[in-house]
């Protein structure tokens, strides 16, 4: 999810969780994160991990007015990087059977997307996974009015504020990022299984995997549990405000997480080794076409280290925080995170610092 303009003060500056050559090893992460401050962001952090090591740089503050630095352990609303959780648990219940890749949403979500020149039955399930459905985003709608977020929402009514747009092209006749194919993927979840797609997320993923600072909020629930990060926002014409309460439900499927650097790192880890889905489909997970911030699989990104190689990861925005993770087969990680957009309402470009986090020599 992606957002309006935000001007916001400078913080302190600090290098934590390092071996004590960390101010010169890690310089290039740190002028990057420091930059994010700098045009406008309260604060950012970038947490690393290799097989052997582990170390964070922190620029700014999780919470104006205190001089108190994002920590790896705090948590944040990581918006998109729901996507990949969605993602993995409809392939979850691909391999049990309950759903077939290739098959039209109609079946099971009949009469949902249909009119205005959308037909459920022309759009499969791999084309909501891959943003190739031409569904209409649904995101700016909502955002547009601050009042959107007083009261919780029916999934149905956010994809029918989508579909309220033309489709952006025909079924797999193109590529556009789309909330939209998220929370009708949740809801797809729902229909199969029998619970909301919070529940089967906790029970397939966060549970098993030991995410104990993840959690999916039910609507209604606006705050963030346990030490978090502040998150910061300004509507247009409006002064910052303090956005880290957030109703839930409006994001949904498409982006309500809440977690830290070392769970989401762990996840895409676990995901890469096999230990989250069988082998055939975590290969159609990684399955990718051309796009915009990265080729896109099954609900995640490939990125092209500027180091040789690739990372597989995924990016999050959203009012008062943006996000983003990235993990290697050989086990480099890196999650970035940032308080508040840039002074000139954009996102930080927080894929710079993660791949320069993981293209650092680690020492091994």
């Amino acid at each position: 999810m992606v957002a309006g303009s935000v001007a916001l003060a400078v913080g302190a500056v600090c290098v934590t969780a390092a071996p004590a050559t960390a101010q010169s090893r890690h310089a290039d992460v740190r002028s990057i994160v420091d930059g994010y401050v700098s045009a406008g962001a309260p604060g950012a952090m970038v947490y690393t991990k290799t097989r052997r090591t582990r170390w964070t740089v922190t620029s700014g503050t999780g919470e104006l007015g205190v001089d108190d630095p994002i920590r790896p352990w705090d948590r944040v609303r990581v918006a998109s990087n729901t996507k990949m959780f969605v993602a993995t648990v409809v392939l979850q219940l691909v391999g049990e059977g309950k759903i077939a890749l290739d098959a039209p949403i109609e079946r099971y979500l009949p009469g949902l997307v249909r009119g205005n020149g959308y037909d459920g039955s022309k759009i499969t399930v791999r084309q909501l996974l891959r943003h190739q459905s031409g569904l209409a985003d649904y995101v700016q709608d909502v955002l547009s009015d601050p009042a959107n977020g007083d009261h919780p929402w029916q999934p149905a009514d956010l994809v029918a504020i989508g579909l309220s747009h033309p489709p952006l092209f025909a079924p797999g006749a193109g590529w556009a990022y789309s909330n939209t194919n998220y929370i009708v993927l949740g809801m797809l979840v729902t229909a199969v299984t029998g619970h909301d797609v919070g529940t089967e997320i906790t029970d397939r993923l966060i549970r098993p995997l030991g995410l104990h600072e993840t959690s999916y909020p039910k609507a209604g629930d606006k705050s963030i549990r346990g030490p978090h990060a502040h998150g910061y926002f300004a509507f247009p014409g409006q002064p910052v405000t303090d956005f880290t309460e957030l109703e839930p439900s409006l994001p949904g499927s498409a982006a309500a997480l809440i977690s830290t650097g070392p769970d989401l790192t762990k996840f895409v880890g676990a995901l890469l080794s096999g230990k989250v889905l069988r082998r055939d489909l975590l290969a159609e997970m990684r399955t990718t076409v051309p796009a915009e911030g990265g080729d896109y699989g099954l609900g995640i990104r490939e990125y092209s280290l500027p180091c040789g190689g690739v990372a597989w990861g995924h990016a999050g925005n959203m009012p008062g925080f943006d996000t983003i993770t990235v993990v290697t087969e050989d086990g480099r990680a890196a999650f970035a995170v940032a308080n508040g957009h840039e002074a000139n309402g954009n996102p930080a470009d927080l894929r710079t610092a993660a791949e320069a986090a993981v293209c650092e020599d680690d020492g091994r």
